[in-house]
């Protein structure tokens, strides 16, 4: 089989630009193929194109040969809203950190990123085939102008100083990409296996966080590096197969990936900068209903807590684990440390639903609806400014129109219903912080099969 060229290389220079996104399940993407995102990501027991890797293995199989490349528009809402205080008050534990003087809101900037994807597959023989695909897996995204924070300002006084957290613009910003190389197997005439080999990249940046620098083990490399790398190699496997006619099950599993260190935030990751791929898994069903209908069922679990950095409460800078400094915090606890603060996330499971019928030969529809508990707990608030991962619900349309017996076009539509969290100050018990988000994307793709 001959690799068109053409067609392949645009797409691995669209989709090797490093892409911005915020993903919607906490910071991972709803789904990744555009056929998957109108059914609210879900398709591990239904894979439809050459990104099936992402979330089965397995399906790449059925595929056959042939490529699949789109982009997908998104935009997400983030703001947060803080109210009561200042306390404006110390103790023989610390004085107090405020976010504004007196009540605050802020809506994040940047609210439009495009998120490019591509697949292809490679028959080998009537068994077997080797696929490749691009994707994003997800990242967040935060940037918070203006605003002004109350400081303690080392002498029993306190400052009033710009930024959320009195150092200017604060914000976050996490892209994460997958290379995935799959094998996928046929064991029967209706059962599959699958491996992928998985490269990953991710970057970082922090800005704004400098008040923090006391709390941090590492003060130089807690913000404003810029952006810094990291890679690692990770595997996910996969099954699917009918359990009876009409009625099939899948199921994927992705280790814990282990990624570099992000060495410019090693200040501010637990661990010296470890920011891993947590483990997630994917169990599901795809049921025929009559002809032309296929009704698909998913449950995703997340686990957020193999990931420190991600799930260490910000409790380990007020509760003695950290030894606050001039030049610097020491212990475990601190920003940075063996067992740093961090975001305080828990575990997060996903049930996605979708229903996909054919009209006619050329149109096929799609619907889908994603519920999960978001999983950042009411008293990890303040951080999570940074980070308000916060939606539940998603709800999903999608439409493939065949152009000819080889290619077609997808397209999908998602709207993350609004949703936040609101809770007491780590810093300021007088003070409230709510975060909030709604989310919007339009995606479209082209699919070809290859003869």
């Amino acid at each position: 089989m001959t690799i068109r060229s053409k067609f392949l290389l645009p797409a691995l220079i669209l989709v090797g630009l490093p892409a911005t996104t915020w993903a919607t399940n906490g910071y991972f993407s709803h789904g990744t193929s555009v056929a998957e995102k109108g059914l609210a990501g879900a398709g591990v027991a239904f894979s439809q194109d050459t990104l099936a890797a992402a979330n089965n293995p397995a399906g790449m199989v059925w595929q056959g040969a042939r490529y699949d490349i789109g982009a997908a528009a998104f935009s997400p809402m983030r703001n947060y809203k803080a109210t009561g205080g200042p306390s404006n008050a110390c103790s023989p534990q610390g004085c107090t950190f405020s976010v504004g003087d007196g009540d605050q809101s802020k809506d994040s900037k940047n609210e439009f990123f495009l998120i490019p994807q591509f697949g292809y597959n490679w028959v080998v023989d009537e068994e077997s085939t080797i696929g490749v695909s691009l994707f994003g897996n997800g990242g967040l995204n935060s940037e918070y102008k203006g605003g002004t924070a109350s400081v303690p300002d080392g002498m029993g006084g306190f400052n009033q100083l710009s930024g959320t957290f009195g150092d200017g613009t604060a914000g976050v910003d996490l892209a994460q990409l997958f290379l995935s190389t799959t094998y996928a197997r046929k064991i029967s005439d209706t059962a599959s296996v699958g491996i992928s080999g998985i490269v990953v990249y991710q970057r970082f940046e922090a800005k704004g966080l400098g008040n923090f620098a006391g709390f941090s083990s590492d003060p130089g490399n807690l913000t404003n590096n810029s952006h810094d790398d990291s890679t690692g190699l990770g595997v996910r496997f996969g099954v699917q197969g009918e359990i009876t006619p009409g009625i099939r099950f899948g199921a994927a599993y992705q280790p814990k990936i282990d990624m570099d260190e992000f060495d410019d935030y090693s200040g501010l990751f637990a661990d010296d900068g470890d920011f891993d791929i947590p483990s997630n898994f994917t169990v599901g069903l795809a049921v025929d209903i009559g002809d032309t209908g296929v009704f698909v069922i998913d449950v995703q679990q997340i686990n957020y807590e193999d990931v420190d950095a991600v799930s260490n409460s910000i409790d380990g800078l007020t509760d003695g684990s950290c030894a606050p400094g001039p030049t610097g915090g020491t212990g475990k606890g601190c920003l940075g440390g063996s067992d740093g603060a961090g975001f305080g996330w828990e575990d997060m499971t996903v049930v996605k639903i979708g229903y996909q019928w054919q009209t006619s030969p050329k149109n096929t529809w799609r619907v889908g609806f994603s519920t999960g508990d978001q999983p950042i707990p009411d008293d990890e608030s303040l951080f999570n400014i940074l980070a308000p991962g916060v939606i539940e619900d998603h709800i999903t349309a999608g439409y493939t129109r065949q152009l000819d017996k080889k290619s077609s076009i997808n397209f999908a539509a998602m709207y993350a219903l609004e949703n936040s969290v609101k809770g007491k100050s780590a810093f300021d018990p007088a003070q409230d912080i709510e975060i909030e988000m709604d989310q919007y994307e339009l995606a479209v793709s082209y699919s070809r099969n290859i003869f």
